[in-house]
């Protein structure tokens, strides 16, 4: 019998949850929670990286997706699952050097998008994570 208590969240469209805005870790623990299938262990490795990398790390969801910033510097990262890939969002991706790989409308943002089977984490990441923390962020909301 399901626990109505605890609904499941609803998956939009590419299996991205549908989480309520919220700050700090549970909303984006609930995200993650809700990742379908392989995106699930993705949300988890980069949660922790992040973590890791950023141990200040203030957290939100807004717009059904993790956000990640440092307090009075705004937000430099946020995540989404789409039907074959998650794309990682760095909000100031074009000052990052080497800038991540794939462009966006925005020309002050890049995107990294992470497959099926692709390793999350490496040097690369881990790096453009640092400097995206240490630049000014976004102040979105």
């Amino acid at each position: 019998m399901p626990d109505h208590n605890d609904p499941q969240p609803k998956l939009l469209s590419g299996g991205n949850p549908q989480i309520p805005k919220g700050d700090g870790d549970a909303p984006v623990q609930a995200y993650i929670q809700a990742m379908p299938g392989w995106k699930h262990d993705v949300g988890r490795q980069l949660d922790a990286l992040i973590e890791r990398t950023v141990p200040d790390v203030k957290k939100a969801v807004r717009w059904n997706s993790p956000f990640y910033g440092v307090e009075g510097q705004g937000w430099f990262l946020s995540y989404h699952c789409f039907t074959n890939y998650v794309k990682l969002t760095f909000l100031r991706g074009a000052a990052l050097d080497p800038m991540p790989p794939v462009e966006s409308k925005d020309p002050n943002t890049r995107y990294v998008h992470i497959h099926e089977g692709e390793e999350v984490g490496g040097d690369a990441l881990t790096q453009w994570i640092r400097q995206a923390a240490d630049l000014p962020g976004d102040p979105l909301f």
